[in-house]
């Protein structure tokens, strides 16, 4: 496994063979500086610490400068760990780039959805909601019933129900690579990933 921590700069959409229209989500994969190496016999298992986005010392706490000062990589601005394959032959302060997810076809992306606030049934669930007449008030988008008989006496767990929606962490599974421009460390993938335009996302598991 290998992986990528990027920024989703937005959607587009780009013509592929015979005109056919492709659409596609462009991110900003990498560069990412290797911060740490995780070792079996130092950690109890072995990953690599990558680093995105370099930032001004000021604006980490003093734990974490230290940490970056004792490997000796310049602050960044996300940490994630990844499984690696081939760890032997990665070292700390190396830039792994986009161009490590050529010969792939697919890869999961993984991302914090929109929040969208406190919401109903019908936008949250999908529900039909109501009639719209016949005499119907203040039902249109209503949940209707939603406990059962004098037993259980109580609302079951994992009722579907009005309250918040989004912000919550999602993972796309095989999203096709459209295409990969390693000069400007751009990665288009086929389709939607989770988040708003300028969030940080997670790229792994590629699949050939």
């Amino acid at each position: 496994m290998v992986g990528l921590i990027g920024k989703k700069l937005g959607m587009t959409q780009i013509f592929g063979e015979e005109g056919r229209v492709i659409p596609v989500t462009v991110i900003k994969a990498g560069p990412c500086v290797v911060v740490q190496k995780k070792t079996e016999e130092k950690d109890g298992y072995s990953a690599l610490q990558l680093g995105f986005e370099e930032i001004k010392e000021k604006k980490v706490t003093k734990p974490l400068l230290g940490h970056f000062r004792k490997h000796g990589v310049k602050p960044q601005r996300i940490l994630r760990e990844f499984r690696w394959e081939n760890l032997d032959e990665v070292k700390e302060g190396d830039v792994i780039k986009v161009d490590i997810l050529e010969g792939y076809k697919y890869v999961d992306v993984e991302g914090i959805s929109k929040g969208k606030g406190f919401q109903g049934v019908v936008k949250r669930w999908g529900f039909g909601g109501g009639p719209a007449s016949h005499g119907t008030k203040q039902w249109h988008r209503r949940p209707g019933a939603i406990g059962a008989h004098s037993w259980p006496g109580r609302v079951w767990k994992g009722k579907k129900m009005p309250g918040r929606t989004g912000g919550e962490r999602v993972t796309v599974k095989n999203l096709e690579i459209v295409e990969i421009r390693k000069d400007s460390n751009l990665l288009l993938v086929k389709g939607a990933v989770p988040g708003h335009n300028g969030s940080y996302v997670i790229i792994k598991n590629p699949k050939k």
